[in-house]
């Protein structure tokens, strides 16, 4: 069967190297991809939001089955398009992509359900979130209610500080029309932790969990990126508490999308916080794989991602048995310098044919003219090491990193290190 994949990131890369192991899958293609997608996938010129485009590529080119990666199209509604034309199509419709595109309708969802979250309160005026912000304890959590690439979050430990995100997102509209409503919630302290699952209705099959690195920089200081690095498994969190995220989370979250007539089909991502006394709170879901958290988990993905794919998009995904190796993973972010604000683009990326067994995915990135590898993007490359135990696996992917170079690289120099305390 051909696959098109939708999307140009490091995630995207981790989806299309996963499914080129299957053997039932001949050509895959990617919309629009990257430089380092185009050495194992057929790159379309395609973009993300070009629905009516990207349809009729998949039946022009009789495509199997379509899989959407980033969340904008599929907050946007990008499967029920597909599905109206009977294009096979992996990814939640748009109904149950709200859980992600508006933070106010998941907080309520978890509310109404009693599934376990941060107290919070909701606000379309800036005045009264304001006020009402002034009269909460720091450190205090602001989040613009729509998507804003990952980076709509502040943690706000001063009130100086929380109110200027408050008015960076509301009147200065930063995210644009996504900090028009504002969610204002109490500040979790902890170990973060995300678990992502395979879901075909009330069917969920879990992955097994990560955790991210989104400040961009050393221990966890800095403005909030998309992610600086991830890795798996996570040995210093006990699997009673991983199972307890699962019983009274995620499978409670499928269960109550169902409730409300938005069954959710395709990844969901459930973005946790371990209190210390090891109760897992919900910070936030995303109705797609993570990234760069695809970029761990999927190397570690024993059973066909095209059997499960299918399976989920057939309404199976019961039947099926999914297996995932022991091993460990650490992907490592190199990012332009500059990110997570404005950074440069084209600047030529030297060694990657130096990084040895390490799976580099390509994030943002493209080739100049002269053929060459240069950057295209803030977070430009994942680099993954794998090992027996995060320890090797993380000497793996720094080691890799190392070979790496282009001016003005960044990278966090602690992925990982809170496993090996």
């Amino acid at each position: 069967m051909d696959i098109l994949v939708i999307g140009a990131g490091g995630r995207e890369h981790a989806i299309v190297w996963s499914l080129s192991k299957s053997e039932k899958v001949n050509t895959i293609y990617c919309a629009p991809g990257n430089a380092g997608i185009s050495q194992i996938a057929q790159c379309v010129p395609i973009g993300v939001h070009e629905f009516e485009k990207l349809a009729e590529f998949a039946i022009q080119k009789e495509v199997g089955l379509v899989v959407v990666g980033p969340d904008d199209p599929l907050a946007d509604g990008i499967v029920d398009v597909f599905e109206a034309k009977n294009i096979p199509v992996f990814g939640p419709r748009k109904n149950a992509a709200e859980i992600e595109g508006s933070k106010t309708f998941m907080k309520d969802l978890l509310r109404k359900y009693n599934i376990p979250t941060a107290a919070y309160e909701k606000f379309d005026n800036y005045e009264a979130a304001l006020e009402y912000l002034r009269s909460r304890p720091v450190p205090i959590v602001i989040k613009a209610d729509g998507l804003a690439a990952g980076k709509g979050v502040t943690v706000a430990y001063t009130h100086e500080e929380a109110e200027t995100a408050l008015h960076s997102m509301m009147v200065e509209k930063t995210f644009g029309e996504s900090g028009t409503n504002v969610v204002i919630e109490e500040f979790l302290e902890g170990q973060e932790m995300s678990i992502l699952a395979f879901v075909d209705g009330e069917t969920v099959r879990c992955m097994p969990a990560a955790q991210d690195h989104k400040p961009v920089y050393d221990g966890d200081k800095g403005p909030n990126t998309g992610g600086m690095g991830t890795y798996s498994p996570l040995p210093h969190i006990d699997q009673a508490i991983i199972d307890k995220a699962i019983e009274t989370i995620v499978v409670p979250t499928a269960k109550a999308m169902v409730s409300e007539g938005r069954p959710f089909r395709g990844v969901l991502f459930a973005g946790l916080m371990i209190s210390p006394d090891g109760t897992p709170k919900t910070v936030e879901f995303n109705a797609r794989f993570g990234d760069p958290e695809t970029q761990v988990v999927l190397p570690r993905l024993k059973t066909d991602l095209f059997d499960i794919f299918l399976a989920a998009v057939n309404g199976t995904l019961a039947d099926i048995d999914i297996e995932w190796s022991d091993e460990a993973a650490v992907c490592v972010i190199l990012a332009s310098g500059g990110y997570p604000a404005s950074y440069p683009k084209g600047i030529v990326i030297s060694g990657l044919e130096q990084a040895g067994d390490a799976l580099v995915f390509h994030a943002g990135t493209a080739k100049n003219d002269a053929g060459e590898y240069v950057t295209n993007g803030g977070r430009v490359l994942g680099v993954v090491g794998r090992g027996t135990s995060i320890e090797e696996a993380r000497n793996n992917a720094y080691a890799a990193a190392k070979q790496i170079t282009f001016e003005g690289k960044h990278q966090r120099s602690d992925i990982a290190a809170k496993a090996l305390v």
